[in-house]
């Protein structure tokens, strides 16, 4: 039977619907890149050889000479590195760890060149004859001989100029001898240390994501430059991307005479350098056996927390994770072991090296004594993300970054997939939207967001690959990815571009029959190619519907152009009083749909479940009868709809498009909602006006009507709990139990205070045994330690220093920043920037921690100004969000005072900003928004919460 693709016409509906009416799901963590390429175009020094000085500019004149381009030619190709390297886990002076090592690549020459350019980043090249490599033919072919090399340091080349041309089609052999410093600088190869029973240990470690293999050797360090990769050496244990070579291997050695371990693996398969992964280490591992399973998994972290048990759950789902995704992809998992890491040390959550997959050690470690629910959760969906990888993104890789999101928006969209099938009870693909969807349109609807995908030209230097893991790139692209079956079998071991996907899809489209209004790629182009998103206004009267590009701030100005004139193809699904789901194409800036038009006494609901990436407004006697009926019947809309209610009606009161209390009357029906989405999603709504006014005189009744709205939800937990003896039993009201607690005690509730104080003394008194329930251990512990003075901070921060489960220390790393009492803020901000207090990894959190402590965020931000040059330069590598940074200590701004400060702080580090620079201006533009938003509604939002705290429960 000959080859085909065959799909039920249910499935392929489903397909389509997923990738074009739930955009919203695939496209969450991209960049914000697009308006900053012109601001990022800095000058920079460069060499043009060991005698020549120059200054390089890379955009927007174009490079005279090869080196100057940040892209690789097409005129070598590598087929296989074979790689030896030596890290010192000892200083050899004054703190300094080093690793050595050489490397041979065997290039294919793809046409006539008498130039090599191969990465290579702060490494120290032996000189040979002079020349920084040595250059061999390989059958039969003759190697010219170098005339010159030399270091370009701007675009991070070795450069290799030769006598006589590399002839298309001849096969050569580069090698390469280098030291480099083992740093602790989260990126490349690099150290990380841990004590176990007071004994400091030193591991080496990698994170080649995006571009950062070449710190650890010279290589082609771009995702389309696929080759095979083996053969290490290590003074421990070694762990690869590919199992050993043989069964004899690890052999001793010695070598500088030194006692060593020579480790030797298998060639990898064909992959880019970024899934390049190599750790050394003395950490032990569980797995499962290979005798019984396909695959073995084993799951490697720190002795004690293997010991402890903590990598039993991981282990526990990774293989029914990796079952499903062959189910799914119809494709078996390509290599022989799955090995999963925890690293002391780890700048992101997790990262998908093919074969060795590292992790933060929240993200793969859990204590079902210490973790809470949301551990648990986060360690499942963390595992299914990467594992998802290991065909999307790893076996098929797109073909240069700026096409990032078809990596991360899809392995985000799966992940909930995977996470689902490993914890069927949590009902995960609804959490989707709560955790993905609402929170990138928070970002996607400034002036200052970015499309999806861009043109490779714009995504050239290492800062701007960086700036791109953003949540745009993982949320928004997730709704976007399914049915790939076909493309995964085309692709594999090759890379791609978004094309691609579309023509897959559309095969799945003609060959199901399905009718669309326009062309697979047609459609998805709009939701790609420009940034942002629509609102879409109905109108019930009159059946009219329109749509308009939404932005928060309806005054800013969008000088990033579309060919598409921010219009969207937008499949419009919506129920009329509670009836079934209908759905509606609007292909133009406006129609009508008769459909629609109510009568006197019904209401229309549009977007259902969310699954469409846009926001609904309605003329004002539908939102009255939607208001109404959420306020007395609210079963009637769905759990998802009630809480996108609540998000639609405050974020169009930010544009200004409904009045500010249309939105606040949507969490008058909280009273009677004990669902998580809800009153999640109101939380998130309401913190922003704490933030506005917790300096100001509406604080007070803000509080009051929270305290009203809050007590009968704390009541429902207190009594389903049985006073707080057991946990919830559903997932998502374990979730909801910490928002009761966390509001009740925020707001003054009766009898909160009282119960998380005492709970914290109790466990002071019996440092060993904490009865606290793990769900609850944030919020008690950041309520006590706001209570309390520095006998509560000091003890929080030895049980920190001792933690042992890196959860727990997490949990404690937050509580910390609770405290009232300035001068312990004061010194807790030191200690971030001190790695033998606060890992490099944590600056980020512990910083942004205290700046949202309405008494810590002007210290933070004092903080960071006055220490802006140190926290550039030494902490910013892959260990630091400068992003996160930025946002966190700027989210208060509201005045015209801080917008000046501001303005101020882009003036004095105009050079100093590196990946800084778009969340500068997205701070801008939202310290801008704050502004105008504040003198808009200060007055009749006081007005309303004064009101609404007096009148009694409805």
């Amino acid at each position: 039977m000959g080859k085909g693709f065959y799909i039920r016409k249910e499935l392929a509906v489903t397909c389509v619907v997923a990738a074009v009416a739930a955009v919203a799901v695939i496209i969450a963590l991209s960049v914000v890149y697009a308006q900053e390429k012109s601001k990022n175009e800095v000058t920079l020094p460069f060499t043009a050889g060991p005698d020549a000085t120059s200054t390089f500019s890379p955009t927007p004149s174009t490079p005279k000479e090869p080196w100057m381009h940040f892209r690789l030619p097409d005129s070598l190709a590598p087929v296989s590195y074979n790689v030896t390297l030596w890290p010192r886990l000892e200083p050899i002076a004054d703190n300094l760890y080093v690793f050595s090592g050489h490397s041979t690549v065997v290039i294919r020459c793809v046409r006539e060149t008498d130039l090599i350019l191969i990465h290579s980043n702060k490494l120290n090249l032996t000189t040979f004859e002079g020349h920084h490599a040595k250059l061999n033919g390989l059958n039969g072919a003759t190697a010219p001989t170098l005339t010159k090399t030399w270091l370009e340091i701007p675009t991070q080349y070795l450069v290799i100029q030769l006598s006589s041309p590399l002839w298309a089609g001849n096969m050569y052999e580069l090698f390469t001898q280098f030291t480099g410093e083992l740093s602790d600088d989260l990126g490349g190869f690099y150290r990380s240390e841990y004590m176990e029973d007071g004994v400091k240990k030193v591991i080496a470690t990698t994170q080649m994501q995006p571009t950062d293999a070449r710190k650890a050797f010279p290589c082609f360090d771009e995702p389309a430059m696929k080759a095979a990769q083996n053969t290490l050496i290590a003074p421990l244990i070694f762990i690869y991307n590919n199992p050993l070579r043989s069964h004899t291997d690890p052999v001793n050695i010695t070598m500088a005479g030194q006692d060593l371990i020579q480790t030797s693996f298998q060639p990898t398969k064909i992959m880019s350098t970024y899934l390049l992964a190599f750790v050394v280490c003395d950490f032990t591992y569980i797995g499962t056996q290979p005798v019984l399973f396909s695959v073995q998994v084993r799951i490697w972290a720190r002795r004690k927390a293997i010991e402890e048990g903590q990598g039993n759950y991981a282990l526990e789902k990774t293989g029914p994770i990796l079952k499903f995704f062959e189910n799914y992809y119809n494709s078996s998992y390509p290599l022989k072991k799955s090995d999963q890491i925890a690293i002391p040390d780890f700048s992101a959550g997790a990262m998908e090296n093919w074969g060795l997959i590292t992790y933060r050690e929240t993200a793969l470690l859990y204590n079902p004594a210490m973790s809470s629910n949301g551990d648990k959760e986060w360690v499942v969906t963390v595992i299914s993300h990467e594992l998802a990888h290991m065909w999307f993104g790893n076996l098929v890789t797109m073909k240069w970054w700026n096409d990032l999101w078809l990596n991360e928006g899809f392995a985000t969209y799966v992940s909930y997939l995977g996470a689902n099938f490993a914890e069927p009870t949590w009902n995960m693909k609804e959490l989707i939207v709560l955790n993905e969807i609402i929170g990138v349109m928070a970002v996607d609807a400034l002036a200052s967001s970015h499309p999806l995908s861009s043109n490779e030209k714009d995504i050239m230097r290492p800062d701007l690959i960086t700036e791109l893991f953003d949540s745009i790139t993982y949320s928004k692209s997730m709704t976007t990815a399914i049915c790939l079956q076909t493309y995964l079998e085309e692709f594999k071991y090759k890379n791609t571009v978004y094309t691609d996907l579309w023509k897959h899809l559309q095969m799945a489209v003609d060959k199901a029959g399905i009718p669309l209004p326009r062309p697979v790629e047609v459609i998805m182009n709009r939701w790609i190619l420009q940034m942002g998103f629509p609102v879409v206004t109905i109108n019930t009267q009159t059946g009219k519907i329109t749509q308009k590009h939404f932005l928060l701030d309806p005054d800013s100005v969008v000088d990033t152009p579309s060919e598409f004139n921010y219009e969207w193809f937008v499949p419009v699904t919506w129920i009329k009083n509670g009836g079934a789901e209908q759905q509606y194409w609007l292909l133009e800036k406006e129609a009508t749909n008769e459909d629609m038009i109510l009568n006197t006494t019904g209401w229309l609901l549009a977007n259902i479940d969310m699954k469409g990436f846009y926001r609904v407004n309605y003329d004002s006697e539908n939102w009255e009868r939607l208001l109404a009926n959420s306020l007395f019947t609210f079963q009637a809309i769905p759990v998802i709809n009630r809480a996108q209610i609540i998000d639609d009606t405050f974020n169009l009161a930010k544009a200004k498009m409904v009045n500010i209390t249309l939105a606040l009357r949507t969490t008058k029906f909280l009273s009677k909602e004990v669902e998580y989405m809800p009153w999640q999603i109101a939380r998130n709504n309401l913190e922003y006006f704490f933030l506005m006014f917790d300096r100001s005189e509406v604080y007070g009744p803000m509080q009051a009507y929270t305290k009203k709205q809050v007590t009968p939800l704390f009541n429902h937990f207190k009594e389903i709990t049985l006073n707080w003896t057991k946990n919830p039993e559903k997932h998502t009201d374990q979730y909801n139990q910490v928002n009761a607690v966390s509001l009740a005690c925020s707001a003054g509730v009766e009898g909160c205070k009282e119960l998380t104080t005492n709970w914290f003394k109790e466990w002071m008194k019996n440092p060993a045994n904490n009865n606290i329930t793990p769900n609850l251990k944030s919020t008690v512990y950041c309520n006590a330690i706001a209570a309390g003075g520095v006998q509560e901070w000091d003890f929080a921060w030895s049980m920190f220093k001792n933690a042992t489960v890196a959860s727990e220390a997490e949990k404690l790393m937050f509580a910390l920043s609770c405290t009232k009492q300035p001068w312990l803020l004061n010194r807790y901000l030191r200690y971030s920037l001190d790695p033998e207090k606060i890992r490099k990894q944590d600056a980020t959190s512990t910083i942004t921690y205290i700046a949202n402590n309405p008494i810590g965020q002007p210290l933070a931000w004092d903080f960071v100004r006055a220490n802006w040059a140190h926290i550039f330069n030494n902490y910013g590598g892959g260990s630091f969000s400068f992003g996160r940074l930025i946002g966190g200590v700027t989210k208060r701004f509201s005045t015209e005072f801080e917008y000046k400060q501001l303005l101020q702080f882009k003036e004095d580090n105009a050079g100093q900003l590196g990946s800084a620079s778009m969340a500068l201006e997205r701070a801008l533009e939202s310290t801008m928004a704050n502004i105008n938003w504040v003198a808009m509604n200060k007055e009749p939002v006081l007005e309303w919460f004064t009101s609404e705290a007096s009148s009694p429960v409805s």
